[in-house]
């Protein structure tokens, strides 16, 4: 299902530090121990940019659609 917003992961920025799925308060990034954390419930996204906020990578952007 697609949701309001679309949200990107740089895979060569990111570092896999769990913290944008950590802060996620919908749970919409999901991601196992050492890869690359998978929007695995776009339809979730409420559009905060926490994950995007507070990755030290800048590897996420969120945008509306």
């Amino acid at each position: 299902m697609e949701g309001k917003f679309d949200i990107k992961i740089n895979a060569k920025f990111c570092k896999q530090c769990g913290i944008c799925s950590a802060l996620c308060p919908k749970q919409v990034l999901e991601q196992e121990v050492g890869k690359v954390p998978v929007v695995a419930h776009p339809e979730n996204c409420i559009g905060c940019k926490l994950c995007a906020m507070r990755c030290p990578d800048f590897a996420i952007d969120v945008e509306g659609k």
